[in-house]
């Protein structure tokens, strides 16, 4: 078919919508074509832009308001590339497009020490690092614990839990952690009918980076708060040990809080997670979180540790974007809708919005997140414990 004539048909198209629009008797019916419409004339106009994104956000990045947003404010349609942390630092950040390899306009980490460790010189068998135009950390999410009403009672009277402002600490992890060394029973200490020594189900620190996280916080509280490499010289041995008690773990967090609602107190009475895993899960299943709320608990440690997701632009639409997620109706869904906590200590934003209980506006009891070399050293130990 010819170009004129492809272009006759497409006006012609156009016209007989339009008249269509103005004949519709229903009002939301024309609102809504004309806002097709629009945002199809806005589509046309706006920049695509493409990223290489580390996992635990794909409904944060996916959500239609916040993609809105991009498009109408900052004139951005955002293509988001599944990758794992592992090859953001190793492997070249170019997708192909058309037969052609193009550079990333942004990377966006799901793990701080990879975000930190991307800004220093590549290693050998690493690509070269893009040079950076804006940097930010941007989500943030703090490790918590999972448990639930009996069990939470439980550790209360035990001296291990504390509740303030309907929020649950738990303010004696050192107990906690001999307990399980000592393979204590949960019978022991008063759970009634449930099988088993008291554990923290939690992702392999080996082979997860939530795992990883977890067991950075535990470096950082067996050392009294401190993670050098002289403490690590008494904690590895005691990692190594705790990791051999804690059994079989999933290799994903979205399984083990999956495991933990479906199974229930008998199979999963406490694991650990991120605090967003229950905002995200009471958004996305309303029904299924009726059906839970009265009865699961969410556990804060003192100290606990952040796990924060963090970007960098290597354009100029990337800096864009980086911008667009310091906006506030942007934090505010965020926070709200996927419990990513953003802005400044304490937040701009209210807690209460998100709709479930039991989290506090701020933390204040946190450890500093650790280095690569601290994990990798970490991690080797684990490794060596489990061969």
């Amino acid at each position: 078919m010819k170009t004129g004539t492809k272009k006759m048909l497409l006006g012609l198209g156009l016209f007989l919508l339009i008249v269509a629009v103005g004949l519709l008797a229903s009002r939301p019916a024309r609102e809504s074509i004309l806002a097709t419409l629009k945002q199809q004339q806005q589509v046309q106009k706006a920049q695509t832009i493409y990223g290489a994104v580390g996992g635990g956000k794909e409904n944060f990045l996916a959500d239609a308001e916040v993609n809105r947003i991009l498009l109408e404010d900052y004139q951005l349609v955002v293509i988001n590339d599944a990758w794992s942390n592992g090859k953001l630092i190793k492997e070249p950040l170019t997708y192909e497009q058309n037969g052609v390899n193009k550079t990333y306009d942004f990377v966006f980490f799901s793990d701080q020490r990879y975000y930190e460790y991307y800004q220093t010189p590549a290693a050998s068998g690493e690509a070269l690092r893009l040079p950076r135009k804006k940097s930010a950390v941007a989500l943030n999410t703090p490790i918590v614990f999972y448990s639930w009403d009996q069990v939470t009672q439980a550790l209360m009277a035990q001296g291990i839990v504390s509740e303030t402002d309907g929020v649950f600490y738990v303010t004696d992890m050192p107990r906690l952690l001999a307990y399980i060394n000592e393979e204590k029973k949960w019978s022991e200490i008063g759970v009634g009918g449930l099988y088993g020594s008291v554990n923290i189900a939690s992702t392999d620190p080996v082979t997860s980076s939530p795992g990883a996280t977890y067991y950075g916080l535990l470096a950082a509280i067996m050392g009294d708060g401190q993670v050098s490499a002289q403490s690590l010289i008494t904690v590895l041995p005691r990692l190594q040990d705790f990791y051999l008690k804690s059994g079989f773990m999933n290799n994903t967090p979205a399984d083990l809080f999956d495991l933990y609602l479906r199974t229930g107190m008998g199979a999963k009475p406490l694991i650990v997670d991120y605090e967003k895993s229950m905002v995200d899960f009471a958004n996305q299943n309303p029904e299924g979180y009726a059906q839970v709320k009265d009865r699961v608990r969410i556990l804060y440690p003192a100290p606990t540790i952040w796990n924060s997701h963090c970007i960098i632009a290597f354009s100029d639409a990337g800096v864009r974007f980086v911008e667009a997620l310091s906006d506030k109706r942007i934090q505010e869904i965020a926070f709200s809708r996927y419990g990513f906590r953003t802005g400044v200590t304490g937040g701009q934003y209210d807690v209460s919005a998100v709709g479930v209980t039991g989290i506090p506006q701020e933390l204040v009891s946190v450890v500093p997140g650790l280095t690569m070399d601290t994990y990798e050293r970490i991690v080797s130990a684990l490794k060596e414990a489990g061969e």
